[in-house]
């Protein structure tokens, strides 16, 4: 069992930046994939970008270049640094867990692959 707890949410300008966290609890953190996703208003939940164990990333063309993942294993901590923020990046964001051995781009990508979430902080970038 993975809990899984985001922080650093708020309201930011356009052009803005903002760190979001996610702290885990419980099974082995190192040895899962860990991913953050988003949903915004009125919109089904998408893929933001995803980290490996063995530290394959992948990112949305919507974020790429703007977005950064990372993870602190000794500190059972995922990051997402956001840069450049657009009013489009509002949403809910979401990190994700992943157990298993399939860790293929699509598996992570998508939202289903996901064993446990965490209950979501908000970002709003203002115009």
């Amino acid at each position: 069992q993975v809990q899984l707890v985001e922080s650093g949410g708020g309201l930011v300008q356009a052009g803005g930046s903002l760190r979001l966290s996610c702290a885990a609890s419980g099974r082995t953190f190192s040895s899962v994939g860990l991913g953050w996703f988003r949903q915004a208003p009125g919109k089904e939940r998408e893929f933001v970008t995803a980290n490996t164990w063995s530290g394959s990333t992948y990112y949305a063309d919507s974020v790429k270049g703007r977005f950064t993942i990372s993870r602190d294993n000794a500190k059972n901590t995922v990051y997402l640094q956001m840069n450049s923020l657009k009013p489009e990046d509002t949403a809910v964001y979401y990190c994700a867990a992943k157990r298993g051995i399939n860790f293929s781009r699509a598996n992570m990508m998508s939202g289903p692959s996901y064993d446990y979430w965490g209950q979501g902080t908000q970002v709003t970038v203002s115009s």
